[in-house]
């Protein structure tokens, strides 16, 4: 009812902030009204990627639609309304409970879903009778006329231009959540994604352990493979992704060798840096995730690592002061420092879509 069109958009806003990253928006059909009297419908289907279980994705959806005006009756059937969500389809998984069949038990037969099923997913098939979505639109005995639209939705995700940074790197201290924030932006936004390899590093477990006896030959290590991978990830280009995003930085080696270091293995470690550094490609934009001491703490104790559990807040500190010194000389234009302190990005889309508006800002 009233701005179809504008109802659709609204709806689409709303799941891309609450519910998740939107792939795909087939195109918008207008379709007779179903099982009663009334005026037409405009309808779309969206390709939606949520960490959402199927319960709560069904409760969100109907938050959704009660903010944007439906009321809901015991004894409803159908009617006209402002907005209606439905969930066709999650992953393979078939269940019927009383709230929620999946998938949905009327997909079959309803042309204005698979049509519009169609455009976003061909090859997307029924988990129960294993028939594709073409087939189905073959076959199913619904008659209606459907009319597209001119008119597309569009899809909110443009409005962070993440691809247009071809290389875009994420650090942070110890436990700040540089890989995760790293891992959610390169699966949103089609990105290469370039993950430190310090589980490989034989070295990590027996610094901790001595410091003084192991940080030379850790850095060292740190320093060979991280320009190693450096190098030929970011140089290769990969027709399939559209930018590279990196949990690390480079210049991470001095920064951390700065405070692990004697004076004289700093300054020979210093020079070898620089000597690889210049072949390196640097990050069209810097984003420095900040979290308080304490918080880090937290987080290096909650993913038990048992190598971490005795990492001195004097070190973290230590750390932090490097990589502020660091971000002191880069251009303002080119680094984001972002204090994640009160954030929860990885359970909170709405704290991971403000650190995306403080990126792109």
């Amino acid at each position: 009812m009233g701005n179809r069109f504008e109802h659709l958009q609204a709806a689409v806003n709303a799941i891309f902030e609450e519910i998740g990253p939107i792939i795909k928006i087939s195109s918008v059909y207008e379709t007779p009204a179903i099982g009663f009297e009334g005026g037409d419908f405009l309808n779309c289907v969206l390709w939606v990627r949520t960490s959402l279980s199927p319960k709560r994705l069904m409760a969100t959806v109907l938050d959704i639609e009660k903010e944007m005006g439906r009321e809901r009756k015991a004894e409803e059937g159908y009617a006209s309304r402002p907005i209606d969500i439905d969930i066709i389809s999650y992953e393979e998984e078939v269940k019927d409970t009383k709230s929620l069949t999946l998938p949905h038990p009327h997909l079959q037969d309803r042309r204005f879903v698979l049509q519009p099923l169609a455009d976003v997913n061909p090859q997307w098939e029924h988990p129960v009778n294993g028939m594709n979505v073409i087939k189905l639109l073959a076959s199913t005995k619904d008659e209606s006329v459907l009319s597209k639209q001119s008119k597309w939705l569009r899809n909110p995700k443009k409005d962070f231009p993440i691809p247009q940074l071809n290389y875009l790197a994420i650090e942070g201290n110890i436990g700040a959540g540089k890989t995760s924030l790293a891992t959610m932006i390169a699966e949103d936004f089609n990105a290469k994604l370039i993950l430190e390899r310090y589980k490989d590093n034989a070295f990590l477990p027996k610094f901790y352990k001595d410091q003084s006896r192991y940080a030379f030959p850790l850095e060292m290590s740190f320093l060979a493979d991280r320009y190693q991978q450096l190098l030929e990830d970011i140089k290769q280009f990969d027709l399939f992704k559209d930018s590279v995003v990196a949990d690390y930085d480079a210049y991470k080696s001095l920064i951390f060798a700065k405070v692990t270091l004697a004076e004289e293995e700093y300054a020979l470690y210093k020079k070898l840096f620089n000597l690889m550094h210049k072949e390196l490609p640097n990050p069209d934009l810097y984003v420095y995730l900040y979290q308080n001491t304490e918080r880090l703490l937290e987080n290096i104790k909650k993913r038990g690592r048992s190598y971490e559990k005795d990492i001195p807040a004097k070190y973290l500190q230590e750390l932090n002061e490097g990589y502020f010194e660091f971000i002191k000389g880069l251009p303002p234009e080119k680094v984001r420092v972002i204090d994640i302190s009160e954030m929860d990005f990885v359970k909170n889309r709405k704290d991971y879509l403000s650190i995306l508006r403080q990126i792109v800002s």
